[in-house]
């Protein structure tokens, strides 16, 4: 097809498809649904081939993964941490110490190394000699895994190591880390054996927040 614009026309209405798709499947459950896919389609218009062309480069789900990050940051007004992170509340009952075990217990069964645990609170209290609201991070890494992926974007080398936060709220603790599907899901393909390493990766941290979350080692 000649005609950059035709071209584009053609794209534009598979690209109207899977969007009819996508709101079918979510039975157009929130009237704003309309307002971010026109957003998209608009974008996708204006910015023409050069967007056509990236989006051919993208894993396959990547615009349902995008819409679910959609809904999440206009769910928390914008806040673009709910947008980019999985949440997990710590079932009653289950101590600051039971979570840490099973993070650890799970990253010697699935082979990732544990990298350290910084005690937030702990530091400040010692700082300030008052008592603090409990906020831990864990770091775990897959050093052969991090290093194929910064060689395939040396930006990725910003998102490591992996991280899960504990955080002392007024209705008891939760767990954090970052949503791993955007690096699965959403970006350019992945080659193999990389794509299989990083689902592996993803697969861990949401096992970590699972089993964590319910104290289950």
């Amino acid at each position: 097809m000649d005609d950059p614009n035709q071209a584009a026309s053609v794209h534009l209405g598979t690209f109207a498809n899977l969007i009819a798709a996508n709101l079918k499947e979510k039975h157009m459950r929130k009237s704003w649904t309309w307002v971010k896919w026109g957003v998209l389609a608009s974008s996708l218009w204006l910015t023409g081939c050069g967007t056509i062309s990236t989006m051919g480069k993208l894993e396959t789900g990547a615009a349902t993964e995008a819409g679910r990050m959609w809904d999440r940051w206009i769910e928390g007004n914008g806040d673009i941490a709910i947008a980019t992170t999985w949440e997990r509340k710590v079932k009653a009952g289950v101590t600051a110490n039971e979570v840490e075990q099973v993070l650890k217990q799970v990253a010697t069964e699935r082979n990732m190394k544990d990298v350290g645990t910084l005690p937030l609170s702990k530091e400040l209290e010692a700082r300030t000699g008052q008592k603090q609201k409990l906020l831990t991070v864990y770091s775990f890494c897959t050093p052969a895994t991090a290093r194929r992926m910064v060689d395939f974007s040396p930006h990725m080398s910003a998102y490591l190591p992996c991280r899960i936060s504990l955080v002392e709220k007024e209705d008891g603790l939760w767990m954090y880390t970052l949503n791993m599907d955007m690096m699965v899901k959403m970006g350019r393909k992945l080659p193999s054996p990389l794509k299989e390493e990083a689902k592996a990766v993803r697969d861990t941290l949401w096992e970590m927040m699972e089993r964590g979350s319910k104290g289950e080692f």
